[in-house]
Parts: C-alpha cells; sequence; structure tokens
C-alpha cells in the first residue's frame, strides 16, 4: 500500500514539468502518466515528455512532502532514513536507462542517490545499479547491486542513510553501503521514487513505465 497523502508529483507535461500537488494526488487524481488502483501505482513518461528546470529527461516521479503538501527536506543526521519499495520495470527506453529511486539534495543541481535500472538487450534483463556522490560536487560513483533482474520481475530495494552518514541500498537480497562526505551533512535531503527515462530522444510511444505495489519513506526517531 502506498501513503498518496506524503507526495507530491512530476508530469512530463508543460514547460517546466507539471508538478501535482499533495492534496490532489491523495483526492484521486489519475493521468495517462500516473494511475493508482489496486493497491498499487503505475509510472508512465515518454521519452517526448518534458522535464524539470535542470534537467534534460522526462520523468514521472514522487517527491516527499508532509501531510499539509509543504516539501519535505531532512537532514541524514536527525533520524534515520529509509525508503522501501516493491515494484517492477515494465518498459525501457532504447538506451535501456531509468531511475527508481533517488536522494536528491534541495537546491543542488545533482541528487546524492540514484537508483538505475539498466536494461541489457543481449541478455533481456537488467541491472540495479546504485550511482552515489561521496561528496557534494563530486561525479557519480557507479555500483552494481543486483544483475539478471527481467522485465516484470518483481524488485524490492532499500535504501537506508543512517545518522552517521552511512548509505546503503539493498536489492533483491544483494547489499551494499559506503561511508559519505560529512559535506552532506548540512544538506537538506528528501527521496523520491518513480520513472525518471534517461532519454529524450523518440517517438511517444518509446518510454519508460514502473508498477510500485509498496513504498515507504520513513525517518525513525534517534
Amino acid at each position: 500500500m502506498i501513503e498518496l497523502a506524503l507526495w507530491n508529483l512530476t508530469i512530463p507535461v508543460g514547460v517546466p514539468a507539471t508538478v501535482i500537488s499533495t492534496q490532489e494526488l491523495s483526492g484521486g487524481y489519475q493521468s495517462d502518466y500516473f494511475k493508482s488502483a489496486d493497491g498499487k501505482v503505475h509510472f508512465w513518461a515518454p521519452v517526448n515528455g518534458t522535464s524539470t528546470k535542470g534537467s534534460e529527461y522526462p520523468r514521472s516521479e514522487l517527491r516527499e512532502t508532509s501531510a499539509d503538501g509543504k516539501l519535505r527536506n531532512w537532514q541524514y543526521s536527525a533520524a534515520d532514513n529509509y525508503l522501501t519499495a516493491s515494484m517492477e520495470v515494465n518498459q525501457v527506453p532504447s538506451t535501456g536507462r531509468l531511475i527508481i529511486g533517488q536522494i536528491h539534495a534541495y537546491q543542488q543541481p545533482k541528487p546524492l542517490l540514484k537508483v538505475e535500472y539498466l536494461y541489457q538487450e543481449a541478455t533481456k534483463t537488467g541491472n540495479i545499479v546504485a550511482k552515489y556522490r561521496p561528496a557534494p560536487g563530486t561525479d557519480d560513483q557507479p555500483v552494481t547491486i543486483a544483475q539478471g533482474v527481467a522485465l516484470n520481475q518483481r524488485i524490492n530495494y532499500t535504501i537506508h542513510l543512517d545518522p552517521s552518514g552511512t548509505l546503503s541500498v539493498e536489492a533483491n537480497g544483494k547489499k551494499w553501503s559506503t561511508p559519505l562526505n560529512s559535506g552532506w551533512q548540512s544538506k537538506s535531503l528528501y527521496f523520491k521514487a518513480g520513472v525518471y527515462v534517461q532519454d529524450n530522444s523518440g517517438y511517444e510511444t518509446e518510454a519508460g513505465a514502473t508498477t510500485f505495489y509498496d513504498l515507504k519513506a520513513e525517518h525513525r526517531p534517534l
């Protein structure tokens, strides 16, 4: 079950891309880009969709908020921070790449962490890759977490950033962790999840799609 009253939604229409408010989302919002039914949520983003300011790729993606709709930002030292999901990738663009979960930094150009599904045509399966930045201003460091994940196969992942600054990603029983540079400690962070397509060339039929069966952001008190 996904509690939609604690998220807003970006969809790939309008310039810049449109944000659906927490109140509208929890009130039953449905579209081609987002469908919620029977306890699951389906995300779809075509490669020719519009993007947010500062990005070149389209997305249909949730972003943490409070129940009143205000943006929820947090510092990792204040709580034990988890994003857990049970989901599947249903469609990939020609690049084979899409983002299924993130830790972003408020008003920063690049996220701390992107969890990417990378499909390989040769094997008809994908890898789950964590791309993280050890410190603000550094380049992405890719780490393969799980391999051989087919389209429409269930993926269970957990992103954990503990109060000491240790980041871990677990996917389908495989786990990786690393300490972060203390430069992240002062940053305001937030979770995102859905489908963020890493492609912006092609027809509308080329797209990324995911289905989430469960999604929960938690900030457990110390």
